[in-house]
């Protein structure tokens, strides 16, 4: 039991329910936390694949430096060294072209002013410009910048077309998971916004990593040792069905058996899609509820594929060029993780914004995507499959489209003793890692620092 004798009560076991759980318990608070399904990590776990002994993520996760709170977390957990951030990355083009990029230092502001093989110092010096007002422009928004795409804002800067193709278009996808017609303006500027911030509080750039570890090792393994050292109480199999308020204090979550499990402290850290119906005794239960709606929802196919032969890639991941969308980036995990290649070569592709893969079936995706990579990989000409995962999330993230922004609802509820947390809620960051892990910390430092 923690000092102050409260029960602190986390729904949802997904990144924000881990770190929420996790905080709690390093101030010593009386925690249980609830998860449906029966097994913690949410939308970011591993899976196991039988035929070829090995253990791949249900979908390939990179990670900003700027992430300060979800560092925060994997310290608490002690799986910070699991992070990686290599110096290059590399982009391809369908006619064998690539250009190895800078991802830290000076390099990687180089990287910003135009990095396409075709581009010229004319091209190149327009990039830099263009560059230049999307950095003050996100810093200092213009009033009709949240009713704008991502196309049309930097159409407006005059970002030259060579610039969008190497970079600009494939970094504004992999920000908001949706391709630059749709995202949202608003949205990517932010992120460029909290990464400059991030970028001269810490006196460098901010680069992009991976980890070194499948999802289980790197947020869930040393959360279940916190919970074991702090007592943490984790039901499995538990469905939450509503938060029951009494008198403008939280006193219970009833679940779907009928049962009560008590509370005076609930965090409510479960997707938009799963919102509706636990915050019905909430008195603006409705206007969250129709956010969580309008916010919609975003598809990702992620596919584990298993190769017998190595593809010739040069860096930890790449970006395709021109891929049409149906393959935005490969990794290679004998780079990522040192994985032995006894059976097979993993490669983790994504497709974000997959509004037409999403409804195929697994072996479409990967005929498909087995053409693209020939064009991109001369090894893969003869390149067999060897095992193939595909998983396909309809619900990935909530969709970072035009006027969504303004609808994610803050941590903070009209019962004090009632917080939420979610990427989807209201943070500095798009559909993150560090999105869920700043509203954790916020929902979090709400409970704490009440009376």
């Amino acid at each position: 039991m923690s000092g102050d004798g409260r029960r602190y009560v986390v729904i949802g076991g997904g990144l924000a329910g881990l770190a929420c759980a996790v905080w709690l318990a390093e101030a010593g608070k009386d925690v249980t936390l609830l998860e449906r399904r029966a097994r913690l990590g949410g939308r970011t776990h591993a899976m196991h694949a039988e035929r070829v002994e090995d253990r791949a993520d249900n979908g390939q996760h990179v990670i900003a430096s700027g992430y300060e709170h979800l560092f925060r977390y994997l310290a608490s957990v002690g799986t910070r060294d699991f992070v990686v951030f290599p110096r290059t990355s590399t982009l391809r083009w369908p006619d064998g072209r690539q250009v190895t990029v800078q991802t830290s230092g000076l390099g990687a502001v180089r990287t910003l002013f135009g990095v396409h093989p075709d581009a010229g110092i004319a091209d190149r010096l327009r990039a830099a410009r263009a560059t230049v007002r999307l950095g003050w422009q996100a810093l200092h928004p213009p009033p009709d910048l949240a009713d704008l795409t991502t196309e049309q804002w930097l159409q407006r800067v005059g970002m030259p077309a060579p610039a969008r193709e190497a970079l600009w278009d494939w970094l504004a996808l992999g920000i908001a998971a949706e391709p630059v017609a749709r995202g949202s303006a608003k949205v990517f500027a932010t992120v460029m916004a909290t990464g400059f911030r991030m970028a001269v509080k810490h006196r460098t750039p901010v680069n992009i990593g991976y980890p070194t570890v499948d999802l289980d090792t790197l947020f869930v393994s040393g959360a279940l040792r916190v919970f074991t050292e702090r007592g943490v109480t984790v039901r499995y199999r538990a469905v939450a069905r509503r938060v029951q308020i009494s008198e403008g204090a939280v006193t219970g979550v009833l679940l779907a058996d009928g049962t009560v499990v008590p509370a005076d402290d609930v965090v409510c850290a479960v997707p938009n899609s799963n919102i509706v119906g636990l915050l019905d005794e909430l008195p603006e239960h409705d206007e969250i509820y129709s956010a969580a709606d309008e916010l919609g929802y975003t598809p990702i196919v992620s596919t584990n594929l298993y190769l017998d032969r190595p593809l010739g890639t040069a860096s930890a991941f790449e970006g395709l060029i021109g891929g049409t969308g149906i393959i935005d980036e490969v990794f290679d995990r004998q780079i990522m993780h040192g994985r032995s290649t006894d059976h097979g070569w993993l490669y983790c592709l994504t497709t974000s914004g997959a509004y037409e893969q999403i409804g195929r079936t697994g072996d479409d995706i990967v005929s498909e995507q087995m053409a693209l990579l020939r064009r991109y990989y001369p090894a893969a000409a003869d390149a067999e499959v060897v095992e193939a995962q595909v998983v396909k999330m309809p619900k990935a993230t909530f969709a970072q489209v035009v006027g969504m922004d303004s609808l994610r609802p803050p941590q903070r509820t009209s019962v004090p003793s009632l917080v939420l947390a979610g990427d989807w809620t209201a943070t500095d960051w798009s559909a993150t890692m560090e999105s869920a892990a700043q509203s954790a910390a916020r929902a979090v430092d709400l409970l704490l620092t009440r009376p």
